[in-house]
């Protein structure tokens, strides 16, 4: 991917998480327990980090020539979709079955973080 692929994923999961908060503070306050809304927040703020973390991909991918950028952006796309996804499915479904996913995308955004540092360490000389 190039780099206005990952300002334009990072776009738009910073518009959906800014929505899915402003979702959840106001139309699921009422009908989410308070350990669900609990779920719901850790999404929003799990996908709002990572959002940002694809834009530093972006904005390095010009500087550091490194086949792990887009290779962290790529992994941190995927932990937003089953971390965030499996959280929001689980917060509005109920089923605990799909918290099972959620350690996958976590390792996907830990694996993310790893290939950005390598990138990073690389380009040393």
């Amino acid at each position: 991917m190039r780099d206005r692929h990952f300002i334009i994923a990072a776009a738009v999961n910073m518009f959906i998480a800014v929505a899915a908060g402003a979702f959840g503070a106001h139309a699921l306050k009422a009908l989410l327990s308070a350990d669900l809304l609990a779920v719901w927040h850790t999404a929003v703020t799990y996908q709002m980090a990572h959002a940002l973390g694809l834009l530093a991909i972006a904005a390095l991918l010009p500087r550091l020539h490194s086949v792990w950028l887009p290779r962290a952006g790529m992994a941190m796309l995927a932990g937003i979709l089953l971390f965030s996804g499996s959280l929001y499915a689980l917060a509005l479904s109920g089923l605990r079955l799909l918290g099972a996913i959620t350690p996958i995308g976590g390792v996907a955004f830990l694996l993310g973080w790893a290939m950005l540092a390598w990138a990073a360490w690389q380009q040393r000389t």
